[in-house]
């Protein structure tokens, strides 16, 4: 079994699931299993865990148990699998939305502007949209929309407008030629804005929001009483999606007043203060820099 990927804020995430050991509970990225097997780990026989991954790549890492179920599939179809194995209300969902170790070193994969490699990032290898499609063949607003709004990238015209200009000369094949590339219009530091121009293109070839948006609303509906929630984003688009969603019970964090005025909402937050890893853990683990966690209980 290949150890690709060290869980962040793992015992953080576990208690706040509060786990039961006969309760019902959903990792919707099983990764490499890093806090699917621990939480596996504290249910009995009559606990079980559902985990989603829609990447191929996780099955060398499955964990092998009675109680365990692995459906590879996009988390945004939460509700379409629990209803096929006739779950109804889960005790408790984890969702850590980075993108893992493996993913970011693996040279093919196109996620990490340093492992080189083909312009994929396609975390589902069978889909259709890849980084070198978006770049190639998204029209200006659509690229300015994307760097602006998923990588809050400085410059986002400049580099929309060059990304056009360059495309219609050579396309973009590999990521050290988009590299070299961007490596004339950086701004600030080197590594920070290459990281927030492939995080907003990496965003969109996986319509990640889109997925977030979906899965949190699932949540709602298949958590018990005093089910718990558990979220750990890594940038701050994603945290502020959850947020929202944990005071209001919806993404534009609206919150409805009934009849009698009262403003109610389906959730109770276990921590009002995002969550983050310590000097040690961060020590042992730099990529948990960014990490953070989120609670929530279901009224």
């Amino acid at each position: 079994m290949t150890k690709y990927h060290t869980p962040v804020l793992l015992e953080e995430c576990l208690e706040g699931l509060s786990i039961r050991p006969n309760g019902i509970y959903v990792d919707v990225t099983y990764g490499a299993g890093g806090h699917s097997k621990p939480i596996l780990n504290r249910l009995d026989a009559k606990g079980h865990l559902y985990s989603f991954d829609k990447d191929e790549d996780v099955r060398r890492n499955l964990v092998q148990a009675d109680n365990f179920t692995f459906i590879r599939s996009d988390f945004r179809f939460i509700r379409r699998f629990l209803r096929y194995y006739n779950v109804s209300a889960i005790d408790g969902l984890l969702a850590d939305l980075g993108v893992s170790s493996f993913q970011l070193d693996t040279h093919d994969r196109g996620f990490g502007y340093m492992a080189g490699g083909n312009l994929d990032m396609r975390m589902n290898s069978g889909g259709n949209l890849s980084a070198a499609s978006v770049l190639n063949t998204y029209g200006e607003e659509d690229l300015l929309r994307i760097l602006s709004d998923y990588g809050e990238v400085r410059n986002s015209k400049t580099l929309a407008r060059a990304i056009i200009n360059r495309r219609a000369k050579q396309p973009f094949d590999q990521i050290q030629d988009f590299i070299d590339f961007l490596s004339t219009l950086s701004m600030g530091s080197r590594s920070r804005y290459f990281a927030q121009v492939f995080q907003a293109i990496r965003i969109e070839v996986n319509d990640e929001m889109g997925a977030l948006e979906t899965m949190l609303n699932m949540s709602k509906e298949f958590l018990k009483p005093k089910g718990r929630l558990v979220v750990m984003s890594y940038h701050s688009l994603e945290d502020r999606i959850v947020k929202r969603f944990m005071k209001s019970g919806n993404v534009q964090g609206h919150i409805e007043p009934d009849d009698y005025g009262r403003q109610l909402v389906p959730f109770k937050l276990i921590n009002k203060k995002i969550i983050i890893a310590g000097a040690e853990e961060l020590e042992r683990n730099p990529r948990a820099r960014s990490a953070k966690l989120r609670i929530a209980e279901k009224i």
